[in-house]
């Protein structure tokens, strides 16, 4: 099987030591990123760990195929403990970074420990080197990215920065590399903050020597440069439509389903303000969204479909540059979009305010600084809809993404099981159900009876892709042949390291707490819902109650294998 190569170098950033340590035991098991990164993390950081405390570690991860000159590689992962779901949590990020982390010959880079000082961090295949960051306290990922460049000659590609959310320890604080793109949901921003740590940067001449075959990503490249995917000219907001002619669309807090006012916000408005095309490393795709408004002058990467749904349709809001001037604030403050966009619409909702655009952008501002009403949003909504007097739109603590489970009902059901929260990502049951895929392949988009097979291999091979590290937008072109070419791996051996990636996700997060009781409290009803636990539980090989038996992650196989006694 193809696998990741290199050591953990392991960085403490309150001695100021760093450590390299050998981990080729994990990465044949685990390939790369995020199967990497949940191993260690899983296997270092306390199950009783503050997630903003010096105990949490962070772990940076590229894979294998970010060796690959081809295309939707461009990418790599982050692990640690979510400040906003309180659980063990993963986020990928696109953009350049990935191939100056792997040049600087580690496999993983972990941060633990807690500088009392800001610091920046410089990682090489020299060394590492500890930079005073203390006057950069408060700068915007811009400003910080401008001062790497003056003084180090390194590019937006070679970093990793924390806006003044991250400083300030807003829940859904993002890490920003790339300028625009973002490691984004669960917090990981506001551990590295809690850190002291403003930035990293990553560069080298040493990448691992991994056997890939060449003729196979060459033909990948090719596909996605000669792709006609609707995704090349408005991104994943071209799904909105989809949303909205199924009721899947959130819309004014969640209290409707379309929004009647889409053409406004949705894939015109991307088209018509789009300026030049944009990707990641080494990708043909190019399905990024660099968007300028003439009239303001606001300039930006992106919206995306969900920051469409969080600060458009959500908060009733019909004006498409706002969206675009909330999106940049969320990116030069280091904010998620989705949860900072879901949170200011419960705020709009709670002041009966709803489309008022001027106070969302506001507002967002506020968040970052932790001022007045901003303080109590950036705990996020769960910890504030009481005070608010809203419905509490979250899982396990994580603001929802759109693809509505209520429209979607497989969807509504992934949103239950991932260890991630309400995250759209995580098993993609939404494509099935709109449906985006061939008919063969699709699924009646109503009731959850049944759906837990298609469910538990959505959620492995998603795991394995983010071990790789793959871009979403590749699974497309990849059925279970492709797979197994690209890893060199038969796809039962596949899904069964899939299933060990979420398994022990589930593990840590079975040990801080985690059961039954927080896959079954959607914010809506779906019906046979707890009967279908029970049977995803069981192909799992979990316990009734949702955790994980001890035995299965010292020596037992991943998902979908037989049952195990605790």
């Amino acid at each position: 099987m193809i696998h990741n190569r290199g050591p953990l170098l392991s960085i403490d950033v309150g001695e100021r030591t760093t450590q390299e340590e050998d981990i080729s035991e994990v990465n044949e098991t685990f390939i790369g990123g995020r199967g990497v990164g949940t191993k260690l993390a899983h296997d270092r950081i306390p199950f009783d760990a503050d997630p903003l405390g010096p105990e949490n570690r962070l772990v940076f991860a590229t894979g294998p195929l970010q060796t690959a000159m081809t295309s939707f590689t461009g990418r790599m992962s982050c692990t640690g403990l979510s400040p906003l779901t309180d659980g063990l949590l993963s986020s990928n990020a696109g953009g350049y970074m990935s191939r100056p982390f792997a040049a600087a010959g580690n496999a993983a880079v972990e941060i633990k420990g807690a500088s009392d000082d800001l610091v920046g961090i410089h990682v090489t295949d020299e060394g590492v080197e500890f930079e005073d960051a203390s006057d950069l306290a408060g700068a915007t990922t811009s400003e910080t990215i401008e001062h790497i460049e003056d003084t180090r000659g390194l590019d937006e590609g070679h970093t990793a920065v924390v806006g003044p959310a991250g400083e300030n320890g807003v829940r859904f604080a993002s890490i920003i590399t790339s300028e625009s793109r973002a490691f984004g949901r669960g917090g990981l921003g506001a551990v590295l903050g809690a850190k002291g740590v403003k930035f990293l940067t990553f560069d080298g001449d040493s990448p691992p020597e991994i056997d890939l075959d060449e003729e196979l990503g060459m033909e990948i490249h090719k596909e996605a440069s000669t792709s006609g995917s609707p995704m090349k000219d408005a991104g994943t907001v071209s799904v909105s439509d989809y949303a909205n002619a199924v009721n899947a669309l959130p819309t004014r807090y969640f209290e409707d389903q379309s929004y009647e006012h889409l053409d406004q916000i949705g894939s015109g408005a991307v088209m018509e303000h789009k300026y030049k095309k944009g990707t990641c490393s080494q990708c043909a795709f190019a399905c990024k969204l660099p968007t300028k408004d003439e009239e303001s002058g606001i300039v930006t990467e992106g919206p995306e479909y969900e920051t469409m749904m969080s600060f458009g349709s959500n908060a009733d809001n019909d004006d498409f540059v706002a969206i675009m001037e909330a999106n940049e604030l969320c990116d030069q403050l280091g904010m998620d979009t989705i949860s900072c966009g879901d949170a200011v619409a419960a705020y709009l909702k709670s002041e009966g305010e709803l489309g008022n655009e001027e106070l969302m952008v506001e507002t967002v501002e506020k968040i970052a600084d932790r001022e007045g009403i901003g303080d109590t949003l950036a705990e996020g909504i769960d910890r504030c809809h009481e005070e608010l007097g809203v419905e509490n739109w979250t899982m396990k603590g994580m603001e929802f993404a759109a693809h509505d489970g209520r429209a979607l009902n497989g969807q509504g059901l992934s949103f239950a099981t991932a260890n991630r929260g309400a995250d759209h990502m995580y098993a993609e049951m939404y494509q099935l159900e709109y449906p985006l895929v061939a008919p063969n392949d699709a699924l009646d988009k109503e009731g959850v009876a049944g759906k837990s097979d298609r469910l538990i291999e959505q959620e492995n091979k998603n795991a394995v892709h983010d071990a790789g590290v793959l871009c979403k937008f590749a699974a497309s072109s990849f059925d279970h042949e492709r797979y197994e070419q690209l890893f060199d791996a038969s796809w039962e051996e596949l899904m069964d390291v899939g299933g060990r990636i979420v398994e022990l996700e589930r593990h840590f997060n079975s040990k801080r707490g985690f059961d039954r009781a927080d896959d079954n409290a959607l914010p809506y009803e779906l019906e046979g819902l707890d009967e279908e636990l029970s049977n995803y539980y069981d192909l799992r090989g979990w316990n009734e109650d949702g955790t994980v038996p001890d035995a299965k992650v010292t020596g037992g196989s991943g998902g979908g294998a037989a049952p195990a006694d605790d």
